[in-house]
This record gives structure tokens, C-alpha cells and sequence, in this order.
């Protein structure tokens, strides 16, 4: 080979990184570092390490930080996608050094990064719910379907591999029914779910945040089966390439650190954290804050804990099952570290903490909220000045998921009301409370009142 076409080569090699991720490259002189972050914008559970983070800007300011120091010029590229999968396909290509997504995506992650010879690693989680609160099964309005073994027979809408399905899955084998064998499963992208229960080609849909709160938010669906009765925690995490965090691991702590900052402003302003991503994605503000407010579905904290470890390891055997992945080494692909130091001596203290019981909180048109002691507290002042309330939210009475006050089912027990998300929870309590009756809305406020 000629000392030319060395030097062509060389001159080659050093231009590649401008295409590609957590690269370098010369421009007037000084070092440039492009990092490329997946996120899913309407996947509001992810907003710490996407939407609300990319709008705070807290990761070029930290960024900006370190160049100062290194003599390096960072630029940042956020790349947005509606599923896990296409960042999984972007990550284990090189073109996406870190991205966040559900705890089943996860791990088709890991698999695919482990198979392409591109492994990834798990360094910190963004929203997560202990009962598995962030996905929900919904029909149509006018539906006559009022519980799973309803769904016999019936075709319902979800995306294979995500955790929605997970939850579809193991509901209807709790329920006695074989999700092979005894529905017609729809794969299909959440938007196309909607539009395919809306049309009636579907008989349900099971689907993640913040899809079925947006639906029933419309009025378009109500809830069929609440996925925190499985009692089994659901998050959203996220995940790098193992080359780029060996190469740029002050980097990867830089976006942990920034991620961190951004769990503190949603913590600290949660309403204005809500407009924040409703503004950027057309979601309502509502339906926003229903998961990621106050006293919302999903619970934000960046520290990895043992109890949604543990419950990767269980999501495991539902992807074998469905050939997705084979063999996930969990403890392999949880890798702490990283978030540990941008942390620093605040980490143990974070993993011990565990979310509080949900209240009862109303959000008044003059951008106020208050939390109440009880559903019926909330009420009574909901009907005593209605016209100025934009939003009002009540813990489900059994599974404690946070829903519409509006959207839920009410049920009257002697002076007591309270609120269920679907119609089979309600059921199952009054037969258990001889007395207690289903009532509407408009006379839970009255009662209230």
C-alpha cells in the first residue's frame, strides 16, 4: 500500500466521527463532541432524561462546564422516537449513545446489544409506579366489555414488547385466559391502537402512558383493568452503550447529574414542569400532570432500587416467552455506577426512599393545586366552585392509581365515597360491603356537598 493512500485512509478515519456519536472531530482548531440522546417526547414517564430535560437545557449547561475546562466543544443532539425499539436499532448501529425507555424495551435492549456485539447498560431510571400504574387496558365509551374475561374472544390492540403488553399478558393469564390462543392480538404503535379502538377494529387497547389517561381524558376510552392490580412495580430507565461510557463515563455522569437537576425542578414545580412537556408535545397539561404531577401515577427518582431490579428479572421469562429475548443476564445489564457518582453521598439515601401514598389533589385554573386528606374532601370543594377548577384527581380506594375524578367509578358506602378507575374494581368492592352502590358523579358531589 502507497504512503499516499496511508495518509487517504488515515484522513478518513479521522473524519468519521462527524457522522457519528460521542465522536470527535476538528473544527478551526479546537475538539468537537457531538453526543446523541433517543428519547420519546410523548412517553411522559421519560421527561427527566428527554422532554423536560431537553427544554431545561441543564445538559449543554453542564456540558458547556466541562468544555470550558477540557478545551472541548460539546453539542448535543436529541433525536425523538414514539417507541423503545427504533432507539434500541439506533443504539446497537452506533448513532445513539443514550436513550431512555420501559422496562421491557429495556431489555430487548440489552438482548440485541449483547446479540449485535453493541452492549448497553441500564445507569439510572426516570418515573416508575411499585403497582404498575403506568399502563392501563381501555375500551370505548359506550363499550358493554366491564371486565377481563370480557376480552374472550376479542381483539385487542397493543405494541408487542412493550410493557403495556407485558401488563396485557400477565391480566388475562391471572383472569384464566390464554393471550395466545383466546384473544386476537393487534400489534400495533399506540397511535394506531387509538385510532383502531376509536373505529371500532379494535375491542380494546392496552397501552402505556401516556396513552390511556389521554383517551379517557377525551372521552374517547374508558379504563377496563387498572395495571397496578397486577402489583408488580413498571419504570422507564435509561440506557447507554457500554463503549461510550467507557470512553466519555464523565460525560454519561455530566447527563446523570443534568437528569438529577431535572427530577428536582419537576419535584419543585410540578405544575409548571407539566405545562413544560405539554407544551412541547400537545399532550393536554392535564393529562401531564395525571402521571407526573404531585401526587401523580409515576414516581420520579434517577436511583436504581432493588425492587425494579427485581422486577426486570420477572419481565424476563414473559419476552422468552413471546421469543423477544432469550437469556437477559439482569445483574449484567444494571450497572449503577455512573449515577452513584453524579449522586455522590446522596445516593443511598435516594435508593431507600420509596413513594408515598397518592392524595387526592385539585388544580385550579389559577395555576394552584391542593392536596386533600380525602376523594370526598376534593369533592365537596369541587362542587361548592366548580367553575374554577381545571383539573381534579383521586387515588383509586384499592390500588391507589391516580385518575380523573370525573372519569372514575364512584362508589357510595353509608357516608363513605370512594373512587375506583375501573368498573370490575368497583364491582368487587361492593360485593364484599353489603349496602355500597355504584353512583354517578354528579351525585358523589352532590353527597359530597
Amino acid at each position: 500500500m502507497s504512503r499516499k493512500t496511508i495518509a487517504l485512509l488515515v484522513t478518513t478515519a479521522a473524519l468519521l466521527p462527524l457522522a457519528g456519536c460521542g465522536g470527535d472531530a476538528d473544527a478551526g482548531g479546537s475538539r468537537t463532541v457531538t453526543v446523541t440522546v433517543g428519547y420519546q417526547s410523548k412517553t411522559i414517564n421519560t421527561v427527566t432524561a428527554g422532554t423536560l430535560l431537553r427544554s431545561l437545557g441543564y445538559f449543554e449547561e453542564e456540558l458547556k462546564k466541562r468544555g470550558t475546562r477540557d478545551g472541548v466543544t460539546y453539542k448535543v443532539e436529541w433525536q425523538d422516537y414514539a417507541t423503545g425499539a427504533p432507539i434500541t436499532a439506533q443504539m446497537t448501529a452506533g448513532k445513539i449513545d443514550i436513550g431512555s425507555m420501559g422496562d421491557f424495551p429495556l431489555l430487548i435492549n440489552a438482548a440485541r446489544g449483547k446479540q449485535l456485539n453493541r452492549p448497553t447498560h441500564l445507569v439510572s431510571v426516570t418515573g416508575y409506579n411499585l403497582r404498575g400504574g403506568l399502563n392501563t387496558i381501555v375500551t370505548a365509551p359506550a363499550s358493554k366489555l366491564a371486565s377481563l374475561k370480557d376480552l374472550r374472544g376479542r381483539k385487542v390492540s397493543t405494541s408487542v414488547g412493550s410493557a403495556a403488553d407485558g401488563t396485557l399478558v400477565r391480566a388475562l393469564q391471572r383472569a384464566g385466559i390464554d393471550p395466545q390462543n383466546d384473544i386476537r392480538k393487534l400489534n400495533q404503535q399506540p397511535a394506531v391502537g387509538a385510532s383502531a379502538l376509536q373505529s371500532g377494529s379494535a375491542d380494546a387497547l392496552s397501552q402505556f402512558v401516556a396513552w390511556p389517561g389521554l383517551l379517557t381524558f377525551q372521552g374517547r376510552a374508558k379504563a377496563l383493568y387498572d395495571g397496578a392490580e397486577l402489583n408488580l412495580p413498571t419504570f422507564h430507565g435509561v440506557t447507554v452503550r457500554e463503549d461510550f461510557a467507557e470512553k466519555r463515563p464523565a460525560v454519561l455522569e455530566d447527563f446523570l447529574r443534568a437528569q438529577i437537576r431535572a427530577t428536582d425542578y419537576l419535584h419543585k414545580k410540578p405544575v409548571q414542569a407539566a405545562e413544560s412537556v405539554a407544551k412541547a408535545t400537545g399532550l393536554p397539561a392535564e393529562v401531564v400532570y395525571l402521571y407526573n404531577g404531585a401526587n401523580g401515577i409515576a414516581t420520579f427518582d434517577p436511583s436504581v432500587k432493588a425492587e425494579l431490579v427485581a422486577a426486570l428479572k420477572k419481565d424476563v421469562p414473559v419476552l422468552k416467552s413471546a421469543k423477544l429475548v432469550g437469556d437477559v443476564d439482569v445483574d449484567d445489564f444494571v450497572d449503577e455506577r455512573h449515577v452513584k457518582r453524579a449522586y455522590g453521598s446522596g445516593y443511598e439515601k435516594a435508593v431507600a426512599t420509596k413513594a408515598g401514598a397518592a392524595r387526592a389533589e385539585l388544580w385550579l385554573k389559577d395555576g394552584t393545586t391542593t392536596a386533600f386528606d380525602s376523594p370526598a374532601a376534593l369533592l365537596a370543594r369541587v362542587a361548592a366552585d366548580p367553575d374554577k377548577v381545571r383539573a381534579a384527581y383521586v387515588p383509586d380506594a384499592t390500588t391507589g392509581t391516580l385518575w380523573f375524578a370525573d372519569k372514575a367509578v364512584w362508589v357510595a358506602d353509608g357516608t363513605k365515597l370512594l373512587p375506583f378507575v375501573t368498573p370490575s374494581a368497583a364491582a368487587a368492592y361492593e360485593a364484599g360491603h353489603t349496602g355500597a352502590r355504584t353512583v354517578p358523579y354528579t351525585e358523589a358531589l352532590k353527597q359530597a356537598s
